[in-house]
């Protein structure tokens, strides 16, 4: 077995090299964001133009929020909708081709979460998607002893104004008080007392 399993594993390159089946950028599902997500670094877009597929490309959003996208150079899409960003590629474009129809849409989240406290593993999360609190928590290794967890804060930084949500751990994980299980955004802190 370990002799037939070996061949197979020094073959499957061989099979990627000749050509097999790789699903083009447009192909691979994208995330679900929110209405109005605005894009941030460490985001992986996939950016197609309709009818050229010499224009379909997954590109990674550089940690100074900018991008590079054929025959239109440099975009500073980091702080952006998706909907601005292929808004300003089709403006772009136009220059190039007649009427381009311009695709955006989140591949990948690289969002960054905190989670402090009487916790496992306290510290910074980045998550390839959005997470609720009890898996921001569950990836911190869950509460640590004596930990007060029916006093959780959840703090949120919306439009300069600081904002905090109150969380029971142990309501939550009894099945009530489920809309207190939010979905972080990029940034939240879960303060574990």
């Amino acid at each position: 077995m370990k002799i037939i399993r070996a061949v197979f594993l020094g073959l499957l390159p061989l099979t990627v090299m000749a050509g097999a089946d790789v699903p083009k950028a447009s192909e691979r599902p994208s995330v679900s964001v929110p209405p109005g997500y605005v894009v941030d670094a460490g985001d992986v877009l996939s950016i197609s133009v309709w009818k050229d597929e010499g224009l379909d490309k997954q590109v990674l959003v550089r940690p100074d929020g900018g991008i590079t996208f054929p025959l239109v150079g440099e975009v500073h899409a980091g702080g952006m909708t998706v909907d601005q960003i292929a808004a300003e590629i089709t403006k772009r474009l136009s220059e190039y081709l007649s009427d381009p129809a311009v695709t955006v849409a989140v591949m990948t989240v690289n969002q960054k979460i905190y989670v402090v406290g009487k916790v496992i593993k306290p510290g910074e999360y980045v998550t390839p998607a959005r997470v609720n609190v009890m898996q921001a928590l569950a990836m911190a290794g869950g509460p640590a002893p004596f930990a007060d967890t029916d006093d959780i804060k959840i703090i949120r930084n919306e439009h300069g104004t600081t904002v905090t949500f109150p969380f029971d751990y142990d309501a939550v994980s009894e099945g009530d008080n489920l809309e207190q299980n939010i979905v972080l955004n990029r940034g939240d802190v879960v303060v574990v007392p």
